[in-house]
């Protein structure tokens, strides 16, 4: 397999890019790893380069700060969009960006192409649970609006990545909502919730409140991108801030700082559990081909995670499957 890794985009972009394609070219040697952007700039990091990883040149960055539309449009030689066309042209079975996530949802639907079947493509990260399974949530921040019918696609998508991806049979999917009654939140809730629980060979749990997501109550997380993009920083955000807080609370004193070297193997074990750095990425789901989103500050160990997820998803036959679903061919 051949995977193409956006080596421009992301906040420590090109240094953790190509760590991280080191990394994996070394411990994945049958897959084919490609490096898309300036040669100059990473030629120079690639030292013992092994066999199963190249570069394929392209002159321009989309930034952070772009128009996401325009910047796919204009920039047809950019790292990312190079990168998607692999993709579509069948170069590359997949592709890996922490780049502009504007800039990525549109190369996916301009460049790489929309699924038969699917109107609004869906970005899955996994949010990690305390029972360590973790429960994957879509649309994250893809698209600010849905309508019904979005979430019901979100679902069938949901649940066949839990399935293929993560060998989890007959998982649970739930409706991000303001209460576990089957009539409560906003009309968009309210209207899909029907739609889920027709949804033939969908294990739909019902509504389920964000206090309860890392509980671990349901295996997909359904909402649209507003809500749930919130509720994701929230939940970064606040972990943060418990381990700023407990860093204070153990820095006080002596007693302190003894009682945290004791525990603090315990303590990296809890913050590993909540580091994006070990998930890779999120998917896109819906595109004609498989791409994956990394966190805009991913360091080579979270490319290196990400390129492990997508061989996990094309060896499970992914993007067919879901397309087989959807379509019903």
């Amino acid at each position: 397999m051949l995977i193409a890794i956006d080596a421009m985009g992301g906040d420590n972009a090109p240094a953790s890019n190509v760590e991280g394609a080191l990394a994996a070219a070394a411990e994945y040697t049958d897959t084919q790893i490609v490096l898309v952007g300036d040669e100059a700039k990473l030629t120079p990091l690639l030292t013992g380069r092994p066999s199963n990883l190249t570069i394929r040149h392209a002159s321009e960055v989309i930034e952070p700060e772009d128009e996401p539309v325009k910047a796919v449009r204009r920039k047809k030689d950019s790292s990312m969009v190079v990168a998607g066309r692999m993709v579509r042209e069948g170069e590359a079975e997949a592709m890996i960006s922490a780049g502009n996530t504007g800039a990525l949802m549109t190369t996916g639907l301009l460049v790489v192409g929309r699924m038969e079947g699917i109107e609004r493509p869906a970005l899955a990260p996994m949010i990690p649970t305390l029972d360590d399974v973790g429960v994957l949530a879509l649309d994250l921040g893809a698209n600010m609006d849905a309508k019904p019918q979005h979430l019901a696609q979100y679902a069938l998508m949901g649940s066949l990545y839990r399935s293929k991806v993560h060998g989890i049979a007959n998982p649970r999917v739930g409706l991000l909502n303001v209460g576990t009654e089957p009539g409560k939140g906003n009309e968009l809730t309210k209207e899909a919730y029907p739609l889920l629980e027709a949804l033939p060979g969908i294990n739909f749990v019902g509504n389920v409140e964000a206090r309860d997501v890392l509980t671990g109550n349901c295996d997909v997380l359904v909402c649209d991108g507003f809500a749930g993009n919130i509720l994701l920083k929230s939940l970064e955000g606040t972990a943060g801030a418990m381990f700023s807080l407990l860093k204070q609370q153990f820095s006080k004193s002596l007693k302190t700082k003894l009682g945290a070297a004791m525990l603090m193997p315990e303590l990296r074990g809890l913050k590993g559990k909540l580091d994006y750095k070990e998930h890779g990425g999120a998917p896109l789901l819906g595109l004609s081909g498989l791409v994956v989103k990394g966190h805009g500050s991913s360091d080579g160990n979270a490319i290196k995670n990400a390129v492990r997820q997508a061989r996990i998803a094309l060896k499970a036959d992914l993007v067919a499957s879901i397309s087989k679903e959807i379509s019903g061919k």
